[in-house]
């Protein structure tokens, strides 16, 4: 991947991701305040006494600033386990079954389309509530477990293809594994679609996780965006004009999401090469175009004799 590919969405994605590591990374050193501690009264407005008190306090009187560095950290933490796990069974299964073939394509198959119809976040729901503790890293396992089937069905399409391939036949002749022509020979013609797929995943598992914490089903005993907007809306932060509870988190998930997003449709016109020609052939006439109007501005007009000049005689005449 040359860096000249690179386009201008993805520098702004990745300037949002920059932006918002930082913050989760960075952030609970910079604030230095438990997000669980009493700093003030319900809902005090913005004032800046301190860093604690840039966004006010929540319901609690604790801080907002406080809490959303560490939901912050929170969120990205289930989204980023949750979309690895998620990626890692679905091309797991998807790349075993398009691969093998007979049989066991037909079993994987069957699983996978059982596990497509039946509805995520029922799931989720259910699970989250028969579980008596949930930490962050436990909901993120959950939602993994069950993101994986429409990248499974996707990868296995791609992988169908790419078996048939003249270099596959040459490795099975020459006694490689099928373990190893896997690894080897099948992921890498796959391995742009898997990175985009684990963009998808992350940004889905982070929006899975704030769906979940507003039901009341978010992560137990922590802080995440999630839980913020549950408690700013349980406390009408929104009927008494506390903007600071509830506008901060929601800000961040936008943020969030929208990078994603933005990253997985940037990284296609890097890996899609049709794209890339595309977007050279236009610049290419565009070039053209204006190198054209240029030359036209410069020359004369068609029909339009050159001025003559005249000389200009002095004196008398006979």
């Amino acid at each position: 991947m040359k860096i000249s590919n690179l386009t201008p969405r993805f520098w702004v994605a990745a300037a949002l991701l920059g932006f918002t590591l930082l913050l989760g990374a960075v952030g609970p050193y910079i604030v230095n305040t438990d997000p669980n501690a009493v700093i003030g009264g319900l809902y005090d407005p913005p004032n800046g006494s301190s860093i604690a008190m840039w966004l006010g306090t929540d319901n609690e009187g604790q801080s907002v600033m406080a809490n959303l560095v560490y939901g912050i950290r929170t969120s990205l933490w289930v989204g980023l386990v949750a979309g690895a796990v998620a990626t890692l069974i679905g091309v797991i299964i998807g790349l075993v079954s398009g691969y093998v073939g007979g049989y066991i394509d037909d079993i994987l198959s069957a699983i996978t389309n059982i596990a497509l119809a039946i509805p995520t976040l029922i799931v989720i729901i259910l699970v989250s509530v028969a579980l008596q503790t949930r930490t962050p890293t436990i909901l993120a396992l959950v939602i993994g477990f069950t993101a994986w089937p429409w990248l499974a069905r996707a990868v296995r399409a791609q992988s169908t293809s790419v078996r048939t391939r003249e270099h596959i036949d040459v490795a099975r002749l020459s006694g490689a594994r099928s373990i190893t022509i896997l690894a080897w020979d099948v992921l890498p013609y796959l391995l742009s679609y898997v990175v985009m797929a684990f963009v998808l995943q992350v940004s889905a598992a982070i929006l899975f996780e704030a769906t979940l914490s507003l039901l009341g089903l978010g992560p137990s005993g922590s802080v995440s965006l999630g839980i913020m907007l549950y408690w700013a809306i349980a406390w009408g932060s929104v009927r008494t004009g506390a903007w600071w509870a509830f506008l901060p988190p929601t800000i961040m998930l936008s943020i969030i999401s929208f990078s994603l997003l933005l990253l997985q449709s940037s990284l296609d016109e890097v890996f899609n090469p049709r794209l890339r020609r595309g977007k050279l052939r236009r610049r290419r006439a565009a070039a053209e175009e204006r190198a054209d109007s240029q030359l036209a501005a410069a020359s004369p007009q068609v029909g339009e004799a050159p001025a003559i000049e005249t000389p200009v005689t002095t004196g008398g005449g006979r």
